[in-house]
């Protein structure tokens, strides 16, 4: 198979278009650029556009490219769902139809198309020996910038303290690019809500630390809350969803369309979070870092609304009901050591 991921020097792109579609169609496709920084010993890398539908990390690259930076070290940028980010009307794709999530591929197998990008993905970041590694994403929902990682250690929380005061410690292992990276300092930031300039502004300026910085694991303790995010919540196969301010006709459970406003909040035990008429248990899963099943024992339905059987404290709450079919619904964290 052709190689799917192009790798270029930052020189050879030319002058950096100063629109995103340009941009994106002057790359072609998957393409990892190499930037020469003051230290030529050392690299960094920072990946994003894993899903087409969150523009903010390509934004920040385009502006950080387009001022011509010098980084501390060398950078390595990779740019990966440019056919994605680029169909009509324009970063609207998660993945394209046919295609799988490609940040669902890292752990193998690598025998399609997506999985073969990924494969490559980490090819490229092997091949750089990086010091660390930051993955840029965005969120549907309304959630304030915050860190993801699989250890949460004090190199991953000092990476994430340069976008973020939040690191979710995450156990799951759903084939996320950040899950492959444990070898060295590997967290994903979600920056906020696509389509948000302040999304686009916190990608800016962290990049700008990130790649700016001669050292970034200097002696100290960095200001970040932990949480454990140890379950996911699911929408099970089948279930007929909608999203609205009242029951929708024909649906099997219709969500709360200001749901998202409980990101990172304290749900109390009998919250309501949307209409529906069937049992709990046949609507969602919810599992936890063991692969269990915990719907029944965290939601219930009374009077036709789907309700929390105990407090949780939910994150990355979509309210876009296609990502909650595909994908999942929301993660539910608790602090650390609770």
């Amino acid at each position: 198979m052709k190689a799917l991921l192009r790798r270029v020097c930052a020189a050879d792109l030319g002058a950096v278009p100063d629109s995103d579609d340009a941009f994106l169609r002057r790359l072609a496709g998957p393409t990892a650029i190499h930037v020469p920084g003051r230290d030529r010993t050392r690299t960094r890398v920072a990946t994003t556009l894993l899903h087409g539908n969150e523009p903010s990390g390509t934004r920040a690259m385009r502006a950080w490219l387009r001022r011509g930076e010098v980084p501390a070290v060398d950078a390595l940028l990779v740019i990966a769902n440019v056919a994605a980010a680029l169909e009509p009307p324009g970063f609207a794709w998660r993945a394209l139809p046919d295609h799988r999530d490609l940040n669902r591929c890292f752990l193998g197998p690598f025998d399609d198309r997506d999985g073969a990008l990924a494969g490559e993905i980490l090819a490229a970041i092997d091949d750089a020996a990086p010091e660390a590694v930051v993955d840029l994403h965005n969120n549907t929902g309304h959630n304030p910038p915050y860190g993801v990682g699989p250890s949460p250690d004090a190199h991953s929380r000092k990476l994430v303290s340069l976008f973020a005061d939040r690191f979710v410690w995450s156990r799951l292992r759903l084939g996320a690019l950040v899950e492959a990276g444990q070898s060295r300092p590997c967290v994903t930031i979600e920056v906020g809500r696509s389509g948000d300039p302040a999304a686009d502004a916190v990608a800016l300026s962290g990049l700008d630390r990130y790649l700016g910085r001669d050292a970034l694991f200097e002696p100290g303790t960095p200001l970040v809350q932990v949480l454990e995010m140890p379950m996911r919540a699911r929408v099970r196969p089948g279930v007929r969803l909608a999203v609205g301010d009242a029951p929708a006709p024909g649906a099997d459970l219709t969500l709360s369309a200001d749901l998202d406003r409980h990101n990172f909040e304290r749900v109390d035990a009998g919250t309501a979070i949307g209409w529906c008429s069937a049992k709990a248990t046949e609507l969602l899963v919810f599992d936890d870092e063991l692969g269990r099943d915990r719907a029944v024992d965290y939601f219930v339905v009374a009077d036709g609304r789907l309700r929390t059987r105990r407090e949780i404290v939910p994150i990355m709450i979509t309210t876009d009901p296609a990502i909650a079919a595909s994908d999942c619904l929301f993660y539910a964290v608790r602090e650390r050591g609770v």
